[in-house]
């Protein structure tokens, strides 16, 4: 009873903390960066991560096995993952790029999780004679922890695509109006401004040049770390299928998606490799990518077929 009410404390504050953490970035988004709500709202990820942990810890000890043995506690254990790959740029002191992704993340996987759709997942179970197995942390924390990189990352490559495209845009109107002005004299110095406007050497290019760099250089790093540890998940899971089932491999949905995956970006890093490639065709890889991790990670677990249907879960009745 107490560790039901505890964890229920936590998981109220968390939710909460980062709710008003979402409401800041908002606030900062329409009136500009203000130094003392930014560090608010970097305080409060921090509290978060640490309710998170609390609660992880508690479910731990309560249930006497590693919290990931459900949809429920896995979307817990990614908002961890979120809450983690947001304070590493705050640590090392450098501008958080990631935080108008980490935190909305954080927020919809915490939403979903103590939604009602997962109400009946709220309370700890013994664990199926499938996954008693010391290989429970190994592969399914690595696997939360890539799906967590790899969409930050994915995320920071989709906001690279949007910001290249609208520069795009805008310098095709603008040259399109230059064209379709007459050569009249009058004009010169009108066509002289906008020359000057479009120019990629101004100072308001170079500035989205240098962001666009540091959304590339921070989605390369942190889809990296993901890589890894999707690579350590898939040959944790092998191992513990040849434990479980007999076989390495047995092409289950869940498998087959996890490979997709791997492929995909196994392909963004050849192509950032290929400086014929690389920049946004990579970023296109990596959008690419996003839409399959939740295939591999959600849609399979709607379908609740196959060997890993442990995650799956049935709407509530009426």
């Amino acid at each position: 009873m107490i560790f039901s009410t505890l964890e229920h404390i936590l998981t109220h504050i968390s939710f909460s903390v980062v709710s008003v953490v979402i409401i800041i970035h908002l606030i900062t988004l329409l009136i500009g960066e203000l130094l003392g709500l930014y560090e608010s709202s970097e305080k409060g990820m921090i509290i978060t991560f640490f309710c998170i942990t609390g609660l992880l810890v508690t479910r731990w000890v309560y249930s006497g096995h590693l919290p990931l043995s459900d949809l429920y506690e896995s979307l817990i254990f990614l908002s961890w993952g979120f809450s983690i790959i947001h304070m590493i740029p705050y640590f090392k002191k450098h501008k958080n790029y990631l935080s108008a992704i980490t935190t909305p993340s954080a927020f919809f996987a915490q939403g979903f999780a103590t939604s009602g759709l997962l109400t009946d997942m709220h309370q700890s179970e013994r664990l199926v004679p499938a996954l008693q197995s010391q290989w429970l942390m190994m592969h399914v924390s690595m696997m939360l922890l890539s799906y967590a990189a790899l969409l930050c990352g994915s995320l920071l490559s989709v906001a690279l695509l949007v910001i290249t495209f609208r520069k795009v845009i805008r310098i095709v109107d603008k040259s399109n109006n230059l064209l379709n002005d007459s050569f009249s004299f009058g004009k010169i110095q009108e066509r002289s401004n906008i020359l000057r406007n479009i120019s990629f050497l101004s100072s308001r290019n170079y500035y989205r040049f240098q962001f666009i760099q540091q959304l590339d250089h921070w989605g390369y790093r942190i889809i990296s770390i993901g890589f890894i540890f999707l690579t350590i998940g898939i040959l944790a899971g092998a191992v513990w299928a040849n434990e479980a089932w007999g076989s390495y491999w047995n092409w289950d949905p869940k498998e087959t998606w996890a490979f997709i995956t791997w492929t995909i970006f196994a392909i963004y890093f050849h192509t950032r490799t290929n400086k014929n490639l690389e920049g946004l065709n990579s970023s296109i890889v990596a959008s690419i990518g996003f839409l399959i991790i939740w295939i591999c990670y959600f849609g399979v677990n709607l379908l609740g077929i196959g060997l890993h249907s442990y995650g799956s879960f049935t709407l509530p009745s009426n």
